[in-house]
């Protein structure tokens, strides 16, 4: 239980830091862009989002910790769940369509 309340503090705290638009370099497959694919990326937009993805996973992870102490396992199926669904939906957001594209009409 100690390690997962240790892992909820660190996502919350790169939640919280992706929040802000900054920690670019947290995003697995955006840090190993070029620089010219980089640009071609509304970055603040990208980290905002994956910071709302990771305050969901936080609360899963809170969810886990709470089955843990009141031995529900009805808290833990859910968290799974919403985990899950987090994840699923987050990378095909992420990889449809062009939100996250910066306009090339300048």
């Amino acid at each position: 239980m100690i390690g997962l309340f240790v892992v909820l503090i660190i996502f919350l705290i790169a939640a919280i830091f992706l929040s802000f638009g900054k920690g670019a370099f947290l995003i697995a497959g955006y840090n190993m862009m070029s620089k010219n694919e980089k640009q071609k990326y509304d970055e603040v937009a990208l980290c905002k989002f994956v910071g709302k993805i990771m305050y969901g996973i936080s609360f899963c992870l809170l969810l886990f910790i709470l089955s843990e102490i009141y031995q529900n396992t009805i808290l833990l199926i859910i968290g799974i769940v919403l985990t899950i669904f987090f994840s699923i939906f987050g990378i095909i957001y992420m990889n449809t369509g062009i939100r996250f594209k910066k306009n090339e009409q300048s």
